[in-house]
């Protein structure tokens, strides 16, 4: 099976959106272009499971075909971690699905397969997990309610850059944040191998204002494939070659 590029964007946000289109439908319009939307909801000790934001962090991720988790703000590095592996699993399981089906016919899928066989189909999952190249977009609500979690979400991307930066497949990384100051969403950090350098760009980040998920998912997806992340890829590539 040939190596591909898993295509996140990672949603960290702690409420309602309140401006422009429907986020969820958003969301399943980017999941058919074959970008997944993962999304961490960050609660307040005071919240309660049924807030209307935090059934909107689980609708956002179903709808972009993603994962979602509902965290404290104390626990967020790991999340953060947790949830990017755990969707680039869950992509190349539904590839390596469609693939068998492919092979087996419609009727079987992996489950029905013997204990041995679907071990064997896992480390192969396993194996493309850590070849595949990756690219996360990070998109961070800044609306007033953020403004004492910004500093957590900081150290939370810094620790999955240096944890998935022992694989072999290649990481690139960029950061929206939203509402911008003129636009729904705004550029924090441009694609980029590594996270380390956003401790400098981070207190520039102001929160306030409105909270247009929707507008902002969407702009999001726009930002796959444009020239900056292609020039970063080559410059990968020509260091290799220089090495």
């Amino acid at each position: 099976m040939k190596k591909g590029t898993i295509k996140q964007i990672l949603l960290i946000t702690d409420g309602c959106s309140n401006k422009g289109e429907d986020p969820a439908a958003t969301a399943a319009l980017a999941n058919q272009q074959g970008i997944t939307v993962n999304v961490i909801g960050i609660m307040e000790d005071t919240h309660t499971e049924e807030s209307e934001g935090l059934q909107e962090v689980e609708e956002i991720a179903l709808s972009g075909g993603g994962v979602s988790q509902l965290v404290y703000k104390q626990s967020l590095s790991q999340t953060v971690q947790m949830v990017t592996k755990q969707a680039m699993t869950q992509t190349l399981q539904g590839f390596v699905n469609k693939e068998l089906k492919q092979i087996l016919g419609s009727e079987q899928s992996m489950e029905d397969l013997d204990p041995e066989k679907r071990g064997e189909i896992m480390e192969v999952v396993e194996d493309m997990g850590e070849t595949c190249d990756l690219e996360v977009l990070v998109l961070v609500d800044t609306s007033a309610s953020m403004h004492d979690k910004l500093e957590t979400v900081k150290e939370a991307l810094i620790d999955l850059s240096l944890s998935l930066n022992a694989r072999i497949g290649r990481n690139r990384f960029s950061i929206f944040s939203f509402p911008g100051k003129r636009k729904d969403m705004e550029k924090v950090f441009d694609w980029s191998p590594r996270l380390d350098s956003i401790s400098t760009i981070f207190p520039k980040l102001t929160s306030g204002g409105i909270t247009p998920t929707g507008p902002a998912i969407r702009e999001a997806m726009y930002q796959f494939g444009k020239k900056s992340l292609l020039r970063s890829f080559r410059d990968d590539e020509a260091g290799l070659e220089e090495a």
